[in-house]
C-alpha cells in the first residue's frame, strides 16, 4: 500500500500531470482538499472510489482515514493544489505516516505562480530585469514568518516576487515594497488563475490599491518586479547570431567546433 501525494495543478483540470491523472485513476481511496481542488478532478477516479474531502478533517483524522486504507492494503490518492513543495501542508503529514511506517510517494503539479504567469503572458525572469522568482508570503494565523523572511529584505534583492497567501494584507505588501521597487514598479494580481472565473489586475505600487476588485479576498497571487513591464530588456544571448555554443558553433576555432582539437 502506497500514499501517493499527488500535486492538482492550479485549478484548471486539465493541468494535471499525465503520471497524476493515472495514478488517481489506480487508487480506490482519494483524499482531496475540496477548498481548492475543482471537483473535475475527481472525474479520474476509479469507479466505486472511496472519495473523502479533507477540507473540514483536521491532521489526525485524515492520519487516520489513511491508515484505515493502510489496514485493508489500499492505496491513497491524496490531492493537494498547486504543487506539494510549498506550503501544501504535506511534511507534517509525510512525518507522521513515515513514523507509521506507510509507504508515501510525490508527484509535482503545476504551481499557482506558474499558472498566473502564463495567465499574464509574462515571462519572471527577463534579462537585464530579473534572473530571480522569490516565493514567498505574509504572515498569517497559521504560519508565522522566520526572522529574514521579510519582503522589505526581498525586495532589495530587485528580483520578482510571486507572493502567496497575502492578498489580505495587500496595504503592508504595498508599503514594505515601495521603498525598494519605487511606485512605478508594475505589478498584478491573479485570482484564481486558471480557474473559469480568473480575474487579472494589471497596475503599478502606486496604483494597485484603488484597482482592486471587491470579492478578492483569497486564492489570489501578487506578482511584483520590473520584469512584469516587458518592456525595457536585452535579448537573450542564447539565440544571439554570434553567440558561440555547443549546438551552433561560430568558428572552426570555436571549442564546440566537431574541427577543433
Amino acid at each position: 500500500m502506497t500514499v501517493y501525494f499527488i500535486g492538482a495543478g492550479p485549478g484548471a483540470p486539465d493541468l494535471l500531470t499525465l503520471r497524476g491523472r493515472d495514478l488517481i485513476a489506480s487508487c480506490p481511496v482519494c483524499l482531496y482538499a475540496g477548498s481548492l481542488v475543482p471537483e473535475a478532478v475527481l472525474a479520474h477516479c476509479p469507479p466505486g472510489a472511496n472519495i473523502l474531502n479533507t477540507a473540514s478533517m483536521d491532521l489526525d483524522e485524515i492520519v487516520a482515514e489513511i491508515k484505515k486504507a493502510d489496514a485493508a492494503g489500499l492505496d491513497v490518492a491524496r490531492l493537494h493544489s498547486g504543487d506539494l513543495s510549498v506550503w501544501s501542508a504535506m511534511g507534517e503529514q509525510w512525518r507522521r505516516l513515515r513514523a507509521e511506517g506507510i509507504a508515501v510517494s510525490v508527484t509535482p503539479g503545476v504551481p499557482s505562480f506558474s499558472a498566473a504567469a502564463a495567465a499574464l503572458g509574462s515571462e519572471l525572469t527577463l534579462p537585464g530585469l530579473a534572473q530571480s522568482v522569490i516565493l514567498t508570503r505574509t504572515p498569517g494565523r497559521a504560519s508565522k514568518m522566520p526572522e529574514g523572511e521579510t519582503l522589505k529584505n526581498f525586495a532589495a534583492t530587485g528580483a520578482t516576487l510571486a507572493i502567496h497567501l497575502s492578498i489580505h494584507n495587500i496595504e503592508t505588501v504595498i508599503a514594505d515594497l515601495t521603498p525598494d521597487y519605487g511606485s512605478d514598479c508594475p505589478v498584478a494580481v491573479v485570482y484564481r488563475a486558471s480557474w473559469p472565473d480568473q480575474k487579472i489586475i494589471r497596475a503599478t505600487l502606486a496604483t494597485l490599491q484603488e484597482k482592486m476588485i471587491d470579492g478578492i479576498e483569497r486564492t489570489a497571487l501578487i506578482l511584483v518586479g520590473p520584469a512584469l513591464s516587458a518592456e525595457g530588456f536585452t535579448e537573450s544571448c542564447l539565440y544571439s547570431t554570434d553567440y558561440d555554443r555547443r549546438f551552433r558553433p561560430q568558428s572552426a576555432a570555436s571549442p564546440f567546433s566537431s574541427g577543433s582539437n
